[in-house]
């Protein structure tokens, strides 16, 4: 299929970023996703974080075909946390649309999130559902619930907005800064954290990414050092005004690192995904 617009990019609402690493084998259904989107006013940007696969290539045949598409490459791997801060400083729009490499995003998801943020300007940070599939067949659904009370209640035990799902202000980091290269891969909460301070969460009450499961995420292949940071970053703001730290989080916690430390990986993650399922 040959994709192709005449829309003019100069001035775009939305700057959809995607940092690619290695991403031959799934960047093409990636991309597609993005210019099959009902909103059309956005730019895409992606840029290749040094990849040593045909994944350059790719990009390079994707850029001919559509105009609002801008390709990068970098000259060493700068990893997640920094590739995201310099796709930020090239983007143009109001509004952010982070995009990974290997994940589907549904055709309305700009189109719901930019009437999200236009209706609800106190919001810095709009989420939704994920989809959870695996060799094509969806496995499970990941729910987050709408209102940032119950969102920031629930800020010590796990995300309030999916970062691979996540459109936000370009005035958030404007204010904040870029992500912390200090925890990687933890810099989606501390970015949150941070947001939080100033704007409330959302999320659209329906599924609007498809997030792959692979063995090579870094889910997998960092879960122990991945939780360790996160409750640092979770330490961090523990006695931040924004937010409060119960005795049942702390409890929670420890839940949480035990199983992470003893258990095998997959099943630490199947678990994980089965209790935060379980809440809205």
């Amino acid at each position: 299929m040959v994709f192709s617009t005449k829309i003019k990019s100069d001035s775009p609402l939305v700057s959809v970023l995607m940092p690619a690493y290695n991403a031959e084998n799934y960047i093409d259904e990636a991309i597609k996703s993005i210019l099959k989107q009902t909103y059309k006013n956005f730019e895409f940007i992606i840029l290749d974080d040094a990849s040593t696969d045909n994944t350059w290539n790719i990009l390079n045949d994707y850029v001919k075909k559509d105009n609002r598409i801008k390709i990068f490459k970098n000259p060493k791997n700068l990893y997640i946390a920094g590739a995201r801060n310099k796709l930020i400083k090239l983007a143009k729009g109001k509004y952010i649309a982070w995009q990974d490499a290997d994940d589907i995003a549904y055709p309305k998801r700009l189109e719901q999130q930019v009437n999200f943020l236009n209706s609800y300007p106190q919001v810095g940070i709009v989420g939704g559902f994920l989809d959870f599939f695996e060799n094509g067949k969806v496995k499970s659904v990941r729910k987050y619930a709408e209102d940032d009370a119950v969102l920031r209640k629930r800020m010590f035990r796990y995300s309030p907005v999916a970062q691979p799902a996540a459109m936000i202000r370009k005035q958030c980091f404007d204010e904040v800064g870029g992500y912390n290269l200090k925890y990687p891969p933890a810099e989606d909460i501390d970015m949150s954290f941070r947001i939080g301070i100033n704007w409330k969460f959302a999320n659209i009450q329906n599924s609007i990414l498809k997030y792959r499961i692979t063995q090579t995420s870094a889910t997998f292949k960092k879960l122990k050092h991945q939780f360790l940071s996160t409750l640092e970053v979770r330490n961090n703001y523990a006695k931040n005004d924004a937010y409060k730290r119960t005795f049942l989080d702390l409890i929670i916690n420890g839940i949480q690192l035990t199983g992470v430390m003893i258990l095998p990986t997959r099943f630490s993650v199947s678990l994980f995904i089965k209790f935060r399922n379980s809440k809205r």
